[in-house]
């Protein structure tokens, strides 16, 4: 029920803050500190405001090892301007780190919002960015 909880209040404020988070606890009989521990375990939530589009790139083991992890994230830095951790001037992208997509026999892995992308090349990426730049 927490991480179902957890979703629904993501997708109604943006991002799990701290008010939401309390609610969350509220609701579920569980203390801040068992919710925040949870929100902050798993990739899929975000305690701070990000980008509309939020990519989180792997750099697990299996996606380190088929040779992408690093190839994506420094693609994505020099095509967004910004670097890893980092939100582009006009909102519209967060790039972040992530140990784990849960694509390790797929990778290498990115998600962005709640879409996972697979066997990435570095002219996927740029189509995606491509699609989701058109959506202005």
């Amino acid at each position: 029920m927490l991480l179902t909880a957890l979703y629904m209040a993501q997708e109604q404020y943006g991002y799990l803050s701290d008010e939401a988070l309390e609610r969350v606890g509220q609701r579920l009989g569980m203390s801040l500190e068992e919710v925040y521990t949870t929100a902050t375990f798993y990739s899929m939530y975000r305690t701070e405001p990000t980008g509309r589009y939020l990519i989180q790139v792997c750099e697990g083991l299996s996606c380190h090892l088929a040779g992408g992890a690093e190839d994506l994230i420094g693609h994505l830095q020099e095509r967004l301007g910004i670097e890893a951790g980092e939100v582009t001037e006009d909102g519209q992208f967060a790039l972040q780190r992530v140990q784990c997509l849960a694509a390790c026999g797929s990778s290498p892995a990115m998600r962005i919002n709640d879409t996972l992308y697979t066997n990435l090349t570095l002219d996927d990426v740029d189509t995606i960015l491509d699609e989701l730049e058109a959506r202005r």
